[in-house]
């Protein structure tokens, strides 16, 4: 009986739990899951915000948005307009979060809202302001194809084996100021320069500039040895830090960024010298190259920015055997990744102050003349006629202008001129 009555007790001890943590043993030791320390969590929790770059990233993000839709209006062969309730479609494509309608309704500089003359549907159509400043930065791009040329030259020499591939170049096409057919344009054009291989990978041909061979971080070299008097062993190995407003440095930080420094390494333009990562210092060496060549990516965008998913199309041409954004999370005074709008983007902290970049070029102009215009939202308006008839579309009100007219406008007085004739006719 006893026996029976201890099997059962433990049965009973198996079935739950010895402890029952609660308010009595809450210093009772438990054991808890170690939370994963990773690149993702590190952009998420610990770590310094920019303000001003995440509001730029966010900026961007409106002003792809709009081009998304320009390049599906000016596609379509019915016209330069769509109906709302196709756009409406395509919101969850080119990344509208709001309704369709409240969309339209917060840019009245970007959207002629009309009403179509034959089919009566609610329609629209980009404003003349808008086409303009696209056209004038396609024309920009245009003009500076010797600028895209070098860049794309300055690339190749970058990579280890003298070859890109076309669909790395694809993907970023507008950060480096390339034309959508430069395929056509500079590739092809340049035959001196550029070669075509197997129709997806272009390789570097004939003799290289000197010039084209200086890293942007070297001219910066040389004039901090110049004109702050600095001793060639603190700049020649040295890269620009500029830490976030509020970033805390750790106690030893100093030290440790002072010899890292001073830590030789291997240019981005020298593929030649191969750094052993089993010697002494060979890992940091090899990271500070890594370093170097994304610094020198970036000082060729043409607005110093770029997405982070796309930088691991060129790791192996660039031969990168290393986690980018791990590598660029390391370095905050160099790099800021603004999580910010749709995706990450690194910037290039030292071309940017206050939101702006210091030293602007054509593109960046024309490309920021766009972005004005689209963030100017209800203001200067009174050059817009005042709107008298409202369509309830996606549950949003849209303001249509009474004098807008379609770009099938020839229908209507074809239409006039048949009744009139048959009016005659009956007669």
């Amino acid at each position: 009986m006893i026996l029976l009555q201890r099997q059962q007790r433990l049965r009973f001890c198996h079935l739950q739990p010895i402890f029952s943590f609660g308010p009595l043993n809450s210093l009772t030791q438990r054991r808890w899951k170690k939370a994963v320390d990773s690149a993702q969590t590190r952009l998420e929790q610990d770590r310094t915000r920019d303000t001003q770059l995440d509001k730029v990233a966010t900026q961007i993000r409106k002003l792809n948005v709009i081009l998304k839709l320009h390049h599906l209006i000016t596609q379509r062969k019915r016209g330069p307009f769509v109906s709302v309730q196709i756009m409406s479609r395509w919101r969850h494509l080119v990344g509208i979060n709001v309704g369709i309608g409240e969309f339209l309704h917060k840019v009245p500089h970007v959207f002629d809202v009309f009403t179509h003359p034959v089919w009566r549907n609610l329609c629209c159509k980009f404003t003349h302001k808008m086409l303009n400043l696209v056209n004038e930065e396609e024309n920009v791009v245009r003009k500076g194809e010797m600028e895209a040329v070098r860049r794309v030259k300055k690339l190749l020499m970058m990579s280890v084996s003298g070859k890109l591939r076309l669909h790395a170049l694809r993907l970023v096409r507008r950060e480096l100021g390339l034309p959508e057919d430069f395929r056509e344009s500079i590739l092809s054009k340049y035959s001196k320069e550029f070669k075509l291989v197997d129709l997806e990978v272009v390789q570097l041909v004939g003799d290289v500039d000197e010039e084209l061979g200086l890293a942007e971080i070297e001219k910066w070299r040389e004039k901090e040895y110049r004109e702050k008097w600095l001793s060639e062993f603190e700049t020649k190995y040295a890269f620009p830090i500029n830490f976030p407003t509020g970033y805390k440095i750790e106690s030893g930080y100093r030290d440790r960024l002072k010899n890292w420094q001073r830590l030789p390494f291997v240019k981005p333009y020298e593929t030649k010298e191969v750094v052993r990562i089993r010697s002494c210092g060979g890992i940091e060496r090899y990271e500070k190259r890594a370093v170097g060549i994304l610094h020198e990516f970036l000082c060729l965008t043409v607005e110093k920015m770029v997405e982070v998913e796309r930088l691991a199309h060129f790791q192996r041409d660039f031969s990168l055997g290393v986690n980018v954004r791990e590598l660029l999370l390391k370095h905050p005074g160099i790099f800021y990744i603004s999580t910010k709008g749709n995706g990450q983007r690194v910037f290039l902290r030292e071309a940017y102050s206050k939101g702006c970049l210091i030293e602007p070029n054509p593109i960046y102009v024309a490309r920021r003349n766009i972005l004005h215009l689209i963030l100017v939202g209800f203001r200067y308006t009174r050059e817009l006629r005042a709107p008298d008839v409202r369509v309830n579309n996606d549950k949003e009100v849209c303001e249509v202008k009474s004098d807008a007219k379609g770009d099938e406008d020839w229908i209507v007085p074809m239409l006039e001129r048949l009744n009139h004739g048959n009016t005659n006719v009956i007669d």
